[in-house]
């Protein structure tokens, strides 16, 4: 095995410390592994949003894996191009239905467009209950349990629940 494939089986199992189902990688936070100018390994990771404080965590989690399989490598922090929903895998919009968390709708609005995205986002499509399936839903704040999510209650099952808010 290379050292780029050892890397990335050290942090395959590594998840979102906010959101335990979804690995890194399925959220697309984990953008590449890469040989760096000097020859050393480099994992390369995307904050979800500019500030997020979960970055700190992961970085740690990353380099403890790396670590603890006996791999040199550093985790280099890209701000660009922004993390968007759009890089998240089928697969973690489903985990994060079945967790209880809404996935994002649709795809991401980009630059110009993210501004009266976020403006009309409820009245634009409805949010389906990730736990009963009703579209019968209303946005209850703008910030849920972290600011990447947006505080939602069902109005069939009165259940309250996060959307991942589409970036």
């Amino acid at each position: 095995m290379d050292t780029l494939d050892a890397v990335r089986a050290a942090i395959a199992p590594l998840a979102d410390p906010e959101i335990p189902v979804v690995s890194l990688a399925e959220l697309g936070i984990l953008r590449e592994v890469r040989t760096g100018a000097d020859g050393l390994a480099e994992v390369v990771i995307t904050p979800t949003y500019s500030g997020c404080p979960a970055m700190g965590q992961i970085e740690d989690d990353i380099r403890r894996a790396l670590r603890e399989a006996g791999i040199d490598a550093r985790v280099v922090t890209q701000l660009a191009p922004a993390w968007t929903t759009d890089w998240m895998a089928p697969e973690a919009r489903e985990k994060l239905r079945a967790y209880g968390i809404a996935p994002p709708n649709g795809r991401a609005a980009h630059a110009t467009e993210k501004v009266i995205a976020f403006a009309r986002r409820a009245a634009s499509q409805p949010v389906p209950c990730p736990r009963c399936g009703s579209t019968h839903t209303t946005e209850t704040s703008p910030f849920g349990s972290t600011a990447c999510k947006a505080l939602y209650r069902c109005l069939d099952c009165l259940e309250p629940f996060d959307l991942f808010k589409p970036y």
